[in-house]
């Protein structure tokens, strides 16, 4: 089910409005501090860097009318819309960061919805958006196709789907590492996966890819600055 969230169930104090329970052992505890503490916050400061924030402004440039963003985070695109688009809403499962969150909702022109679900099931009619965007998120989605068959669905005929996301090598070695290092990268990345084929998870998930770009991102390492960024549509 969709929870419609405003900016105070954010909470500017710092608090997100939502119980959590201190069970299991401290290990445990430890890795939910870090899933919910440590790992946005480096993540917000390594994804807020001039170099990620400049493919995001190119890619969000041809955004418009009534957009779904998948895998929301912190809010890094949230400045980057441009002013052609009339709604947002946004899918997240987790709430992160949520006082930082609130202010950059905050500062949007524009009026944002936001649901706490899962992009595999999204509570959305079929061909509501206009626009469907997805940053660094396919990485992390345990079903990612089903995902994006849910993108296609939402999607209005002669709608877009704009991602930008990391993925695997075509370098044979690279690829090789990034499978080797998967497991560990799973548990420190929080779900993030760092071989998958994006440009194939879309087009068997029935999407047709109408533009695409494959480069390395310059200071990030290999194994994870592999990138995938352009643009699908509806197959019919």
């Amino acid at each position: 089910m969709a929870t419609r969230i405003t900016l105070a169930d954010y909470g500017l104090d710092g608090h997100a409005r939502y119980s959590t329970k201190g069970e299991g052992d401290t290990s445990k505890g430890y890795m939910g501090l870090y899933a919910t503490q440590i790992f946005p916050r480096l993540m917000d400061w390594v994804m807020a860097q001039p170099a990620f924030s400049q493919l995001r402004e190119a890619l969000l440039q041809p955004a418009s009318g009534e957009v779904l963003e998948i895998g929301f985070g912190t809010g890094l695109n949230l400045r980057h819309y441009p002013t052609t688009i009339t709604r947002l809403s946004i899918v997240d499962p987790a709430i992160l960061l949520p006082a930082k969150v609130a202010h950059r909702m905050a500062a949007a022109p524009y009026p944002i919805q936001t649901n706490h679900v899962t992009a595999e099931a999204l509570p959305f009619p079929e061909r509501q958006f206009d626009t469907v965007v997805s940053t660094w998120t396919l990485c992390t989605i345990p079903n990612p196709i089903l995902a994006l068959q849910e993108v296609g669905r939402v999607l209005k005929p002669g709608g877009r789907f704009l991602f930008l996301e990391h993925g695997r090598s075509d370098d044979r070695k690279t690829a090789a590492w990034q499978d080797r290092l998967n497991p560990i990268q799973n548990v420190i990345g929080c779900g993030c996966n760092l071989n998958r084929q994006i440009d194939r998870l879309i087009t068997q998930a029935g999407l047709n890819i109408t533009h695409l770009d494959r480069f390395t991102m310059q200071r990030v390492p290999r194994l994870a600055g592999e990138m995938y960024q352009g643009t699908a549509t509806k197959t019919n």
